[in-house]
């Protein structure tokens, strides 16, 4: 009678293999697992479940909203017909809706990357602004900039939106107001000038993303080992290229989210244009997509039209996304994990 041992085979033995064969049984092959109640339930709670809600909730409707996009549907009955491609046709004829997509395109470029760059120097300043000896940190008081800096997010964006309106005033506006007192005479109309409307909006829109961004920034370079720091200023580097050379390539997937987040928000935006400038301002000059629809959906009853035009905005969405993704791996290398 012989006698195995994993000394004798190899090492290749294992505790299953040993117990299958003192029963009689043919040990399992490599990558097989039984179907035991707790890993069935493990695959239904944790796989099958939620696929099943993203199907449901999320891959549904936007077939059917592909499917409306293609009818002359009223929205207030049931009878469409349908009508392929033509919704889709139109849209590109439509001035209007191609002036709400540059404008989509515009704060989708803008607001990402003043957002971006003014949270980063908050950042900086907050965590390594501080004195240029001694232990690296930030400026003095640096947790009451982080507080007052995040606050304007904790407010929503509708109540923002009213705010700013009533301090865009022309006539009885805070911000004419304190320039009257400056000693100016000619008053500005900054939502209803198409020279300023767009600027005065987007200007709303950075101040009240800012500081979340800025918060993002500040984990991410808290979580940079302080010794990369105190090397770099023992090597003489300032501030700024201490910012450069080593917290951004650190931060790349931090920035990259953010850009592709506020890139999503800038192509919506409907909460801030609809609060600051219902109508779309002067010539359309801050119409966005998802305001047109809106108008088109609800004041012309034309929901196949409107779904259309929510097709586009969502494949928009998707290839700004792919785009941001691309570019940062073009500009920054390739992540870790097997990749350069």
């Amino acid at each position: 009678m012989t006698i195995s041992s994993p000394e004798i085979d190899g090492g290749l033995d294992t505790a299953a293999v040993t117990a299958a064969r003192a029963g009689g049984r043919k040990a399992p092959r490599l990558g097989q697992r039984r179907l035991t109640f707790d890993y069935v339930s493990f695959l239904l709670v944790f796989l099958v479940l939620p696929v099943a809600l993203f199907l449901v909730f999320v891959i549904s409707p936007f077939i059917q909203a592909l499917y409306y996009a293609m009818t002359n549907w009223t929205g207030f009955s049931p009878n469409m017909s349908f009508i392929g491609l033509n919704n889709f046709v139109k849209l590109f004829q439509d001035s209007t809706f191609l002036q709400a997509m540059a404008n989509n395109a515009l704060l989708a470029i803008v607001v990402p990357l003043i957002t971006i760059v003014v949270a980063l120097i908050f950042a900086s300043m907050v965590t390594v602004g501080g004195p240029s000896s001694g232990q690296v940190r930030g400026l003095t008081g640096s947790s009451f900039y982080r507080v007052v800096s995040f606050f304007p997010y904790v407010i929503p964006a509708i109540v923002i939106a009213i705010l700013w309106s009533m301090i865009y005033q022309p006539s009885n506006g805070l911000l004419n107001g304190v320039l009257r007192t400056l000693g100016a005479t000619n008053m500005v109309d900054w939502l209803g000038d198409q020279r300023t409307a767009m600027g005065a909006t987007i200007f709303v829109i950075v101040w009240s993303m800012v500081g979340f961004y800025m918060v993002l920034f500040i984990a991410a370079i808290k979580g940079i080992p302080a010794e990369t720091l105190e090397a770099a200023r023992i090597d003489g580097a300032g501030r700024f290229r201490t910012v450069v050379s080593i917290l951004l390539p650190q931060m790349r997937d931090n920035v990259q989210t953010a850009y592709i987040y506020l890139g999503i928000m800038a192509l919506d935006a409907f909460v801030y244009m609809a609060g600051l400038n219902a109508s779309g301002g002067p010539n359309n000059s801050t119409l966005v997509m998802s305001q047109y629809l809106f108008r088109t959906a609800f004041e012309k009853g034309q929901f196949g039209l409107a779904t259309a035009m929510g097709v586009v905005l969502a494949v928009i969405t998707l290839v700004f996304a792919g785009l941001v993704i691309g570019v940062f791996r073009l500009v920054g290398g390739k992540d870790e994990g097997g990749r350069e």
